[in-house]
């Protein structure tokens, strides 16, 4: 397989890699995102239309409480037995009861989720007056009324029957048993069609709720109302459908129904609710967009492999026009030049292939010249050794030369002079010995005294000195030659510019995990435009062409073996003196 690609045109190579890296792998994960999108669509669209049919249910459950419960206060209502019970002589008598009781008035007056009560009983001297109904033949020959004959417990039915005056509503059927009468009644709570409808209004779906009887007792469609569930022709006995989701053919299309059971409390009887929708409803827009993107995907696809191919072909152009240029240097020709332009990477190699020929060209014209430079440099190298083994020589004579002044100026009791001769050489052996990386707080504060000595034997009264040193930093390390050159700096500029003389401080003390290292003097200090120009020319590193070792130096030499934050901070007010601060780590490290 390697060597049938390495065989290949690198043309047909990216157009080989488009269609394996980038086409298939398009094409398939358009699909199954596709499928997962209508998957996910269809699935939020059952747990929408679940939780929808929850919600209802629980609407509906605590509508069809209140009836309940007036039902059971009707149980115990001596009142209403006395009304239905009671021998009425006259129409006038019958009447005056009626206008005494007016209970189901006022619990219709005070739910709006009841439209009517009925109460039915066996009393040929009571008139119907849509409240207290005698019972007729009819009456007893209807199921409802059967059913609550039978049982004591509570019956949700679709009154659909009687012509004088029929219910057409979800009703409440109870049987109301006089004990001391031996007889029986049955109570009628008929709902309010309108507060139904308007639990199922909002709905997304085709939703109905229909009782045992398979009457359709609300629907978001209140046309339903009155119909029977067969007449819909779905298709299927949804009296047989258990709650959940379930998949099946409604009327020849896929299609989901969501089925939730309602058995109210002390019911012989219950309701069903039911959402249906179609499953191409739900995946419509879903396949819309999955075929526009797929349409996008392919158009992008076909914009893509043109590109490929527009650049492979100029990319495998200039790779030959490139190689006949090898082939041309292959055969020793040295003036060739490539001609391939471009900023990417075949651009990049002809310019470097033309750099090569340069430099070939270039190699050839100074291996000469390489062998003279070599014979210079080993000259050079020579001298050097010989002034190396010179300022070892000359040190040793001075040293020498300043011990015998030292000595001879003791014997002759000039104490003062053979200490200063003493200091000397010490700072001069110091100086010479700074060829070391790092050295010690303590060694380079040896030679700032040593300095500060000799300086103050010089100056006499017009020099005044102090240093406070915390002895706990003396052992850490720093570059040598970095505190002496600023406390020369301090006497120098204060003691000539100042005719009174100068008091030079050097305090260095631990500041968190560093050593603050501070030289202050009250010498003639710097005007503002002058401190400016000392700030700009150490943060640009400037040689100071007056010094052997100056601020530029001490500043560089801090940054690079410790930071920039640890670097030289000068403040300065004319009149009045200067101030030089820095900072140096106070871990001790070995050299």
């Amino acid at each position: 397989m390697v060597r049938l690609l390495n065989d290949l045109k690198l043309k047909h190579k990216l157009l080989m890699t488009y269609i394996v890296v980038v086409m298939l792998p398009v094409l398939i994960v358009g699909g199954a995102v596709t499928g997962h999108f209508r998957q996910q669509a269809m699935e939020r669209a059952i747990e929408q239309t679940t939780n929808d049919v929850k919600k209802i249910k629980t609407q509906l459950e605590n509508m069809l409480r209140v009836p309940t419960d007036l039902s059971n206060t009707f149980m115990f209502d001596k009142t209403l037995e006395r009304m239905a019970t009671a021998q009425y002589p006259s129409v006038f008598e019958l009447t005056k009861a009626y206008l005494s009781y007016d209970d189901f008035k006022e619990y219709v007056q005070l739910y709006r989720g009841i439209s009517a009560i009925r109460f039915y009983y066996d009393n040929p001297t009571l008139i119907n007056n849509l409240e207290l109904i005698p019972l007729e033949e009819a009456t007893r020959s209807a199921l409802w009324y059967q059913r609550a004959m039978e049982t004591k417990s509570i019956g949700w039915f679709y009154v659909a029957d009687g012509d004088d005056f029929p219910a057409r509503k979800l009703s409440l059927i109870r049987q109301i048993p006089f004990p001391e009468h031996r007889s029986s009644g049955v109570l009628m709570i008929v709902l309010n069609q309108e507060e139904l409808n308007r639990m199922l209004g909002q709905e997304q779906f085709e939703t109905l709720i229909f009782d045992e009887q398979g009457y359709i007792v609300a629907g978001k469609n209140p046309d339903l109302v009155g119909k029977t569930i067969h007449q819909l022709d779905y298709g299927i006995d949804l009296h047989q459908q258990p709650s959940g989701a379930h998949k099946m053919e409604m009327q020849g299309e896929p299609s989901y129904v969501v089925v939730e059971d309602l058995i109210p409390e002390s019911s012989m009887n219950g309701l069903k609710i039911v959402s249906v929708f179609a499953t191409k409803a739900i995946v419509k827009d879903a396949n819309q967009v999955s075929l526009l993107g797929l349409l996008f995907i392919l158009l992008v696809l076909f914009i893509a492999l043109l590109f490929v191919y527009i650049v492979s072909f100029l990319m495998t152009n200039r790779l030959l026009r490139l190689s006949r240029h090898f082939n041309r240097l292959a055969l020793g020709d040295l003036a060739v030049v490539s001609s391939v332009d471009g900023n990417d990477e075949i651009g990049q190699l002809s310019r470097q292939f033309n750099y090569m020929v340069e430099s070939i060209n270039l190699l050839m014209n100074q291996v000469v010249e390489k062998t003279e430079q070599n014979n210079a440099l080993e000259i050079a190298q020579r001298e050097i050794k010989l002034k190396m083994l010179a300022s070892q020589i000359n040190p040793h004579f001075l040293f020498n030369s300043l011990e015998s002044i030292r000595m001879n100026a003791h014997m002759k009791g000039e104490k003062e002079i053979a200490n200063v001769v003493r200091l000397l050489g010490k700072l001069m052996r110091k100086n010479l010995e700074v060829g070391r990386d790092q050295i010690m707080l303590k060694e380079e504060l040896e030679m700032v005294r040593s300095y500060l000595e000799i300086q103050k034997f010089r100056y006499e009264d017009r020099l005044e000195y102090e240093l406070v040193i915390d002895r706990k930093l003396e052992g850490i390390f720093m570059p040598p030659l970095i505190i002496q050159p600023l406390v020369e700096n301090a006497v120098v500029h204060g003691v000539e510019n100042k005719e009174g003389g100068v008091h030079v401080k050097l305090l260095i003390q631990a500041v968190d995990d560093h050593a603050e290292i501070t030289i202050q003097d009250d010498g003639m200090g710097m005007t503002q435009e002058r401190l400016k120009e000392v700030r700009r020319s150490i943060a640009e590193a400037h040689t100071d062409v007056n010094n052997r070792i100056g601020l530029s130096n001490v500043q560089q030499r801090l940054t690079m073996t410790f930071g920039d934050k640890h670097g030289l901070n000068i403040s300065s007010e004319y009149g009045k003196g200067t101030f030089i601060s820095f900072t140096i780590p106070s871990k001790e490290e070995n050299i």
